[in-house]
């Protein structure tokens, strides 16, 4: 496949030697090319821009500017409206992932993944698919609610605009099941929870799944999951 028509990556870590493990791993995929690198979060908004990046690999702990704060920037230009941010974390769920998928992020991934497991990642934030294991997303919702040292406030009339199916399914969907599982569980198609999904993302303004999870905490719909 060639480098017009992969998924273009932008790898942003201030180390070298964990930028250049993960070129290895992303360039060994014919469907993705690394097209820049950059060594703070300042550098990641300019070169997700000069390279047309789609996915850009984010670590949260950056110098000059860290990837929280770059995630807010990018994910608030319009001009970089269809750039994917996947987060890389030492820890699977910490203290700023919550505040990663509220900026805007895809999801987030382990700095110890596998080389098959991250290039799926990638594969999968780059279709507009949040990246959120069950796993995960029950450490995100613990993690949430211990932040916030009580239930998330209901946000007023947030759900309201959402059909009694749309409900049921944001509501799957932030416990990490995927549209197929979604889909066997409620005896539907898994087009029929993907339509479903996409109308509630529209309702509520959400970017993609992962900020649907993300309002869903925040309305109170996830938190007895």
């Amino acid at each position: 496949m060639t480098g017009a028509t992969a998924t273009r990556v932008l790898l942003a870590d201030d180390q070298e030697l964990v930028r250049a493990g993960l070129r290895m791993m992303v360039d060994s995929a014919p469907d993705l090319t690394v097209v820049a690198e950059a060594s703070t979060g300042r550098q990641a908004i300019k070169l997700a821009r000069q390279a047309r990046a789609d996915v850009v690999l984010m670590d949260i702990r950056m110098p000059d500017l860290d990837g929280l704060a770059a995630t807010r920037q990018i994910t608030a230009d319009e001009s970089l409206a269809g750039v994917k941010i996947l987060i890389l974390t030492t820890f699977e769920v910490d203290e700023y992932v919550f505040e990663a998928l509220r900026a805007g992020a895809s999801g987030f991934l382990g700095k110890g993944s596998r080389p098959d497991v991250l290039i799926e990642a990638i594969r999968t934030v780059a279709r507009g698919d949040a990246l959120l294991s069950p796993a995960a997303t029950q450490g995100l919702i613990t993690r949430f609610l211990t932040l916030q040292d009580r239930a998330p406030e209901a946000a007023p009339g947030l759900l309201e605009v959402l059909t009694e199916r749309e409900r049921e399914i944001v509501a799957l969907v932030a416990t990490g099941m995927s549209n197929a599982e979604i889909a066997d569980h409620l005896t539907l198609s898994p087009l029929t929870v993907k339509t479903h999904a996409n109308h509630a993302m529209t309702k509520l303004g959400a970017r993609d799944r992962a900020q649907l999870v993300v309002l869903a905490y925040q309305a109170g719909l996830a938190g007895g999951q």
